[in-house]
């Protein structure tokens, strides 16, 4: 097995057990995040077995919780991150969310560009803040932080 193989994620579920709003938007945003995970990732328990992993993301009581299987090992790595460093991110990147769905309908593409493009800024932040919460306990590139931090955001979006 490559090391491509072994720090990656196999496969990824949210618990969505307190799912309370659910638009077409956040429902494609959410499938297109697991897709390109499991597409194509970089992700490493730095001091833990290879995988490829398990993960399962959940936020109970104001944290960020990833559960990471790895084949064989039991039980599952635990990490809880605080969602208080992601708040002011998340709250900004799902206003400009909703005002680039509404720009769509709307308004010129120039217009919609320049709401994209700050989208994509906030979207960068916050997976800069997931890799360095993240460390040093868990290795992942910029792409697959991008992708994780939607997955927050969606499960945020819910709660």
């Amino acid at each position: 097995m490559t090391d491509d193989e072994r720090f990656r994620i196999a496969s990824i579920t949210l618990d969505d057990s307190l799912a309370l709003r659910r638009t077409p938007e956040t429902e494609h945003e959410q499938a297109t995040a697991v897709f390109d995970i499991i597409d194509g990732n970089s992700f490493r328990l730095s001091d833990g077995p290879p995988g490829p992993y398990a993960v399962r993301i959940s936020i109970l009581e104001r944290r960020l919780i990833m559960e990471i299987s790895a084949p064989g090992e039991t039980p599952a790595h635990r990490v809880g991150l605080s969602l208080a460093r992601f708040r002011a991110t998340i709250r900004q990147y799902l206003i400009v969310c909703e005002n680039y769905y509404e720009a769509i309908k709307r308004l010129s593409p120039s217009r919609i560009e320049a709401i994209d493009m700050g989208r994509r800024a906030l979207h960068d932040e916050g997976a800069e803040k997931l890799i360095h919460a993240l460390s040093p306990g868990i290795e992942t590139d910029h792409d697959t932080a991008r992708r994780l931090f939607t997955l927050l955001c969606v499960l945020r979006l819910r709660t």
